[in-house]
């Protein structure tokens, strides 16, 4: 089985980045359940937790613009090196302060996520690193694990959260606040464990290390003598580089490839739009919609996002078997459009058991598009672009993610909250017909990419 293969190969360094990713998303999964909370304990009206939101959003892109353009000449190792020193400041910003700006400068700095997904320049550098590390034909297996761990920590993070706060404040007595506060000092402690394990990364990950040349070789056989699509974007592209260059003048100011810059805009708009509506209906919502709207205790909701994000991680194996059957456009259509739906449902449900299993079904297939998104923009951009690409595309998306958070915050002051339920199903909807209508023709040529066996390093 190609799984077992990809996960004995796999090497010290990705094993790290799989670790990584796990402590992460459960410092995400902790702090995801308790943060609309904890700003309502502390005064913030839901308005100014619409606003809160959307500027740490907006925080976040331009600190993650900044460390993943400049993360291949400042060292990939370096910049999640700080990124976990930013995390263990945020957390204790939030367990010792009450003050609204400090609270908002520490969430942005600490890229704490009020999605309860990836924020800040963690998740673009490890993926640049996880494809530079990993050939064609492992890595949708390898991406599969990445978002397996990625989603128990979440799991095991939620989990922990509500066990946590209702053993504190009902059998230790601890006011509910305090309660709040100690889930922060946990995630300070969890950067620091980051921190220690960013250490032994290996000088591989970095995108001058070089690979071997028989894997670039079986990459280049791929694509044979013919002229594809993505050649002939080249050749017109360099013509235009050297007439421009010829007048003394370079439009290129992007510094980036002419492929990528054919592609990436086009496929950055899709994403972007998913996100947008995405940014209307938050994990972080969703817990204060269930929390005001059902009355279920921390327990409950821990529980319950316990199991979603456990059915979650369970179908990220398959997504790679997935991509690989039908590459990886399809397999975004064939997962998302069903969680779009499903999600669009949950606006129309007033009894918590009939959501309870649309947010199950919902979890179930809502991240099966992650593996084939990574398969999709590591496999047709430059190796040496992957790192900007990644890190333009996360910024993009949360980027996009900033405007919901202010009118979702407005929707909630209104008892209008699920209105964001709809609006995040349409836009998931329109994005994949725009993805389908578009790059279909993309699978062919990475399926035959991912036919060519080479092993791990």
């Amino acid at each position: 089985m190609h799984l077992i293969d990809s996960l004995k190969q796999s090497n010290n360094d990705i094993r790290i980045l799989w670790f990584s990713v796990f402590i992460r998303m459960t410092s995400y999964g902790l702090t995801n359940q308790v943060l609309t909370l904890y700003l309502e304990e502390l005064g913030v009206s839901q308005q100014n937790i619409g606003v809160f939101m959307t500027l740490t959003l907006v925080g976040d892109t331009i600190i993650s613009y900044f460390l993943t353009w400049y993360a291949d000449r400042i060292g990939r190792r370096v910049v999640m090196i700080i990124g976990t020193v930013m995390m263990f400041v945020s957390g204790l910003t939030f367990t010792f302060s009450s003050h609204f700006i400090l609270l908002l400068i520490a969430a942005t700095i600490g890229v704490i996520s009020p999605s309860g997904d990836e924020t800040g320049p963690f998740k673009s550098v490890e993926e640049a690193s996880i494809a530079h590390l990993t050939p064609d034909n492992h890595r949708p297996e390898v991406f599969a694990f990445y978002g397996l761990f990625a989603t128990v920590g979440a799991a095991v993070g939620s989990l922990s959260c509500g066990l946590l706060v209702d053993y504190l404040n009902l059998q230790l007595n601890y006011d509910i606040e305090t309660c709040y506060r100690a889930v922060f000092l946990i995630y300070s402690i969890i950067g620091v464990l980051k921190f220690i394990s960013m250490l032994f990364l290996s000088q591989k990950c970095e995108v001058n290390h070089a690979r071997r040349d028989s894997f670039n070789l079986l990459s280049q056989e791929v694509d044979g003598n013919d002229s594809t699509e993505e050649d002939q974007i080249d050749e017109e592209d360099e013509q235009e580089d050297d007439e421009d260059a010829i007048e003394g003048v370079s439009f290129n100011f992007t510094g980036l490839s002419p492929t990528t810059r054919y592609y990436l805009p086009r496929l950055l708009i899709i994403f972007m739009l998913d996100s947008f509506g995405y940014g209307f209906m938050p994990s972080a919502w969703i817990i204060y919609y269930l929390k005001k709207t059902f009355q279920i205790t921390a327990s409950g909701l821990g529980t319950l996002f316990f199991i979603t994000n456990s059915i979650d991680s369970i179908t990220t194996l398959p997504s790679a078997w997935l991509a690989k059957l039908l590459g990886p456009v399809k397999a975004i259509l064939f997962t998302q459009a069903p969680s779009a739906v499903i999600f669009f449902l949950i606006a129309y449900v007033s009894k918590f058991p009939i959501v309870a299993i649309l947010l199950v079904l919902y979890y179930s297939v809502s991240t099966m598009d992650i593996v084939p998104r990574q398969i999709l923009l590591t496999s047709i951009m430059p190796q040496d672009e992957i790192t900007k690409v990644m890190g333009i595309v996360n910024i993009g998306k949360t980027f996009a993610r900033c405007i919901g958070p202010v009118f979702t915050g407005r929707l909630a002051a209104n008892q209008l909250l699920y209105v964001g339920f709809i609006i995040n199903g349409v836009c998931t909807l329109v994005a994949d017909i725009i993805l389908g209508l578009n790059f279909l023709h993309l699978d062919q040529e990475i399926l035959e990419k991912q036919s060519v066996v080479v092993n791990i390093e």
